[in-house]
């Protein structure tokens, strides 16, 4: 499989990055690793995971998912091919993360997530640590079609430089290599990169946001920091929650599947956004391929593209999923694509 260079950085990454937000609640310990066996059989070397995993987060659930990757690299002792993403939580009022009260970008709770995972994940340094969601009053995702109410920084904003002189702290004690950022806006990812030019911290290497057929708002601003900046997006959620594989096309809604179990793919279910899904899929197979193929070739293609992340909760979706890296994308699917994009825009944002 092709590997991209991560940022600035001596790493090469698979251009498709495994995901795994559904170990230890949709999925099992046993069905996690073998995930992360048939990936890496095929070339996988990527694996991004979080502390607030899996998804939905409960308090009663969290930290499973990490603990699942880290029994996996230990019994497969694997650690030194797996270049390894993990991410600290944002703000937050949820109090289950720092054993009884909320959390913030500060030194303390850093420093208590980033030992907590490495404990949990079972070694000793973190490839690529990133911040899961800003500390500052911002839409969620960073990157919405509109903003209705001025964002007024919130009084106990956490400033992004003392952020970022934490993780200059953890980069000298070896316990993390590099910095990444995620549901970050433009504004927020050059801040990373200028306070870290002044010699601050880390400069960061990459930005994990939602990039898909009917969210392409990565491209309207944080294009061109990925390009010129070499800041690339590591792109989450390339089905749009399973909207893109056509199982809920005229409103199906299949047993066991995200929707019916926690029904939480409100982001995909806005005005407009049931007829544009409906009309990528039908495009997909009238190219002869699955939508859940088109949808992720076309992330897989995109010039400013370090990683897809995929997710899967069976071994067959994950083959499906690791197919379209091997799609050959053409100019001709291109051309329509981007004729719906034309006339639907960007519906989940």
């Amino acid at each position: 499989m092709e590997k991209r260079r991560l940022g600035r950085t001596d790493l090469y990454v698979s251009k498709v990055c495994l995901g795994t937000m559904t170990w230890g609640q949709q999925n099992t310990e046993e069905e996690g690793h073998a995930q992360m066996d048939l990936a890496f059989e095929r070339g996988v070397n990527f694996i991004d995971t979080a502390e607030l995993y899996p998804i939905p987060p409960r308090a009663e659930t969290q930290g499973r998912t990490e603990e699942i990757v880290g029994t996996w690299m230990k019994a497969r002792g694997n650690r030194d091919r797996v270049i390894l993403a993990t991410k600290v939580v944002g703000r937050t009022e949820n109090d289950w993360f720092r054993g009884g009260r909320p959390s913030r970008l500060v030194r303390a709770d850093i420093m208590d997530a980033v030992d907590k995972s490495l404990a949990k994940l079972q070694t000793d340094y973190i490839d690529l640590y990133q911040i899961h969601w800003p500390d500052r009053a911002i839409a969620w995702g960073s990157n919405p079609t509109r903003v209705t109410n001025p964002l007024e920084p919130f009084e106990d904003e956490t400033p992004i430089a003392e952020t970022l002189a934490v993780f200059q702290e953890l980069v000298k004690a070896g316990k993390i290599r590099h910095l990444g950022l995620s549901n970050e806006s433009a504004w927020g990812a050059m801040r990373f990169i200028r306070e870290s030019e002044k010699g601050v911290g880390p400069r960061p290497v990459s930005v994990q946001n939602a990039y898909n057929l009917v969210n392409r708002t990565f491209e309207v601003n944080l294009a061109e920091v990925a390009f010129r900046e070499q800041v690339g997006l590591l792109a989450y959620s390339p089905l749009a929650q399973g909207y893109l594989t056509g199982k809920y096309d005229h409103g199906a809604l299949p047993a066991g599947s995200r929707k019916q179990l926690f029904d939480r793919l409100q982001r995909y279910e806005k005005p407009g956004a049931a007829e544009a899904i409906l009309a990528y899929n039908e495009l997909a197979r009238s190219f002869g391929l699955t939508p859940a193929v088109f949808a992720n070739a076309f992330v897989c293609a995109r010039p400013f593209l370090t990683a897809n992340i995929i997710g899967a909760t069976t071994l067959a979706q994950l083959n499906e999923a690791l197919d379209a890296a091997d799609v050959e994308w053409t100019e001709e699917m291109q051309v329509a694509v981007d004729a719906l994009h034309q006339k639907h825009g960007n519906p989940c944002p």
